[in-house]
């Protein structure tokens, strides 16, 4: 180590010049002549030549790729720029004064954080670029989006940044809102398989293995394919649903008409509640679990074809029954029908089996509709004809009242009698305006139909004629009994004055009965009409419309006035004898 240290200390003390008189002493000792050593020194000169030139050339070269290297850093420096979409940048050198090193030394930091801020950008849009591929392969229902996102590196600005970022955010809303729409289609499909009893996991699982419950919300499915399968499920769902709707709403409304048919109990009708329920429901209005369900509707089938059979066996009992509800229609109406030869003529057709059971009760239900609609018709001219007969029931007991000799007598009672005599005047005063409007109403009803008004198979209008004349022959035989009454009188007037005598017993005058609507017939010196009604006699009950009996005094039309009670009651009187 020494040695070396000592050559080293001896070249950095030589030079030049001390080398070439050290050569020329050796030159001396040698014995060199001048020509050797022309020749020896210009190849000296030569060869140092020779190495400036080199170092010379290095030196070029070098600074010729120091100074590439700055044109390429400026290059560089401006593509980064532009890249990134910068027009300045912090950290620049605005001037290019100094030397090479100096201008490379002060680019180089720029240089290097804009390399770095480069691959911060080339990373954010990697990741939005991978955000965005990934969400348009769900859509799109791509499952096999393995490959990264090519960045495109000559546009790294943050402009290009936020246009990816807003594409983001417009996908992640369509997938936020495609989401949703699955999750609505999923819980309508829940919804219609719980009242459709069918297999809610089995029938999402087919559209898409990700809508199960199983998964979570954000793993599930939003693809176009999924969502035009769901939406297609959901309309096959609501078919099937309206379909069974209207089944089981067909099949209630058949067991309500065979239990009405059969009067089942409310004790076996209420075991189909649950189908009887929907009847009118529309098909959104069915939210119940199971209330469409397949078993269920099968069940009110086989309810329906048995009581179909029963029905088959009661068919007579039903028919009857129908029939027994058309004659009291007609009863309450006082239609005169053939009820024996109806009934025949139904069981006729039952056993011949030449009608279907449904269409004979159908036509029945015509039968029972036309009759009510008849009855409806008839009903202003019958209530005024129980009016009428109402009236007529008192006109008769106020006639038997006024011939009771003991009526003001202080009985029991008989100040009850005396203001149902009052009330009976003033109604039996209203019998002929009464009968004139049944009248009317009755002509005018046959005439818009251009049939006879019967009551209970008489013609009301001959009625009401009849009843009109037997109102006039009540009159003249009620003149005829105050003109014999005054003569008797009078006769008896004479036989005081001339004889002085009482008058000898004579029988009792005689007054007549004019019979009322409700009687069979009477008689007042004209032969008797026969009316048409249900016969009493005197102290029997009458039946009104609603079958229910009232007390009904001695029938008669006309009530008799004050006076010709009094001359009732006069006649009691002993007539003289004529001498």
């Amino acid at each position: 180590m020494a040695a070396v240290d000592d050559e080293n200390s001896l070249l950095g003390q030589t030079s030049c010049g001390s080398l070439l008189q050290q050569l020329q002493q050796i030159w001396d000792e040698v014995g060199e002549n001048d020509e050797e050593r022309d020749k020896m020194l210009l190849q000296l000169e030569q060869e140092c030549l020779d190495v400036y030139k080199r170092k010379v050339e290095q030196a070029v070269k070098s600074r010729a790729q120091l100074l590439q290297t700055l044109a390429d850093a400026r290059v560089e420096l401006t593509n980064l720029l532009s890249a990134l979409g910068e027009k300045t940048y912090v950290g620049i050198p605005e001037t290019t004064v100094g030397t090479i090193k100096e201008q490379l030394a002060a680019i180089a930091p720029a240089l290097e954080k804009l390399w770095k801020l480069k691959e911060e950008r080339i990373k954010e849009f990697s990741d939005v670029q991978s955000q965005i591929q990934k969400i348009c392969a769900e859509i799109v229902g791509d499952s096999k989006h393995s490959e990264s996102p090519s960045v495109d590196e000559t546009d790294l600005s943050l402009k290009k940044l936020d246009e990816f970022h807003a594409q983001l955010q417009d996908l992640q809303k369509e997938k936020s809102e495609r989401l949703h729409k699955v999750l609505e289609f999923v819980s309508t499909v829940h919804d219609l398989c719980a009242v459709l009893a069918m297999d809610f996991f089995m029938t999402v699982t087919e559209v898409h293995p990700s809508l199960n419950d199983s998964t979570g919300v954000q793993s599930k499915s939003i693809s176009n394919d999924t969502l035009s399968r769901l939406a297609k499920t959901v309309l096959v769902l609501k078919e099937d649903k309206k379909q069974r709707l209207q089944k089981l709403q067909e099949l209630a409304t058949q067991l309500i008409d065979l239990w009405n048919l059969m009067d089942t109990p409310q004790e076996e009708r209420s075991l189909f509640d649950h189908v009887t329920c929907n009847i009118s429901a529309s098909v959104d209005e069915v939210s119940i679990p199971g209330a469409l369900a397949l078993d269920l509707i099968e069940q009110a089938e086989i309810e329906v074809e048995r009581l179909d059979q029963l029905k088959a066996s009661r068919m007579k009992e039903i028919a009857l029954k129908r029939q027994g509800e058309l004659e009291e229609i007609f009863a309450r109406a006082h239609i005169e029908i053939d009820t024996d030869a109806a009934r025949e003529k139904i069981l006729g057709l039952i056993d011949s089996g030449n009608v279907e059971p449904v269409e004979l009760l159908a036509d029945m239900d015509n039968q029972i509709t036309r009759a009510k609609e008849e009855a409806l018709s008839r009903r202003d001219i019958l209530d005024k004809v129980e009016k009428w007969m109402s009236a007529c029931e008192e006109e008769s007991w106020l006639e038997d009242y006024n011939r009771d000799e003991n009526r003001y007598n202080a009985s029991r009672g008989a100040h009850l009698n005396l203001k149902r005599a009052e009330k009976a005047r003033i109604l039996v005063n209203k019998i002929p305006a009464l009968v004139d409007t049944l009248i009317a109403k009755t002509r005018a009803w046959e005439q818009d139909r251009g049939i006879t008004f019967t009551y209970d198979g008489v013609p009301l209008l001959a009625m009401l004629d009849e009843y009109a004349m037997l109102r006039q022959d009540r009159e003249e035989e009620k003149k005829r009994l105050r003109d014999q009454k005054k003569f008797h009188d009078q006769m008896s007037k004479e036989q005081e004055a001339i004889f002085g005598a009482t008058p000898s017993p004579a029988r009792q005058l005689s007054t007549k009965k004019v019979v009322g609507p409700r009687a069979n017939g009477g008689t007042n010196g004209t032969a008797s009409r026969r009316l048409s009604l249900n016969a009493h006699q005197n102290g029997s009950r009458s039946i009104n419309r609603d079958g229910k009996t009232r007390p009904v005094a001695p029938v008669n039309y006309v009530a008799i006035s004050k006076e010709d009670a009094a001359s009732h009651i006069s006649g009691t009187e002993h007539i003289p004898s004529t001498p």
